[in-house]
């Protein structure tokens, strides 16, 4: 029985975060289904994910971009998941969370340029410089289609520790970005020492998926070949 990919978007982003990726899946047959997270809360959306995986027949590939992967790190312990593929994506530890993960390190650049709603959620500033910034790489055209869809992410989705990580029982693939300005490449490489996970490097910012998405396909294509 083929491996089933589902796609799980970061912080901010929505399934569009993908639509670099989906058509190169499509032409290789690799079945996928995409996430679409409220980001009301990590258990949230460890809940939607795993409401997707119980609608799949057969062995599921988790693959997580940004904050996502704190998503498909709990979700992931779904008896159906066979694997994981962290895309610049964070992976923590029983009992650590986004924030406190971050608060531990120096400020990525991408911490001038968000700003906190009346709830305390995040908002992502959506201008040139910022685009600049953060995302050179990314055609213009790309980023814009992927921001009208953002969205903002409630406080609860970082500050929500991680249970047992599924990372610990299951097979794991690590592609980083080293010119990340959001996620720090140096924290990146600790999650794989940690995880033990198969490694890549592409040398992008933080939007791989739409900077190399041919990367991220390769990665997964490793991943799934490996699970059969």
């Amino acid at each position: 029985m083929s491996v089933h990919v589902v796609l799980v978007h970061g912080a901010g982003g929505s399934p569009s975060t993908w639509s670099s990726v989906a058509p190169l899946l499509r032409d290789r047959r690799i079945p996928y289904t995409l996430a679409d997270n409220a980001m009301t809360s990590l258990r949230d959306d460890e809940a939607s994910v795993r409401a997707l995986v119980d609608g799949i027949d057969g062995p599921v590939l988790l693959v997580g971009h940004s904050y996502g992967g704190a998503v498909i790190t709990n979700a992931g312990t779904h008896d159906r998941v066979v694997g994981l593929v962290y895309v610049a994506a964070f992976a923590p530890d029983a009992g650590e969370s986004v924030s406190g993960i971050v608060e531990t390190r120096e400020p990525a650049l991408v911490s001038q340029y968000m700003h906190r709603g009346p709830a305390g959620e995040w908002i992502a500033q959506d201008d040139e410089e910022s685009r600049l910034a953060l995302a050179w790489d990314v055609p213009e055209d790309v980023l814009r289609a992927a921001r009208a869809e953002g969205r903002v992410t409630a406080d609860a989705a970082f500050q929500q520790p991680t249970a047992e990580p599924a990372w610990r029982t299951r097979p794991s693939w690590y592609l980083v970005a080293t010119s990340d300005r959001h996620l720090l490449p140096a924290i990146q490489r600790d999650f794989v020492a940690r995880m033990g996970a198969v490694v890549d490097e592409v040398d992008t910012s933080h939007a791989v998926t739409h900077a190399a998405p041919d990367r991220v396909v390769a990665v997964i294509e490793r991943a799934v070949a490996a699970l059969r």
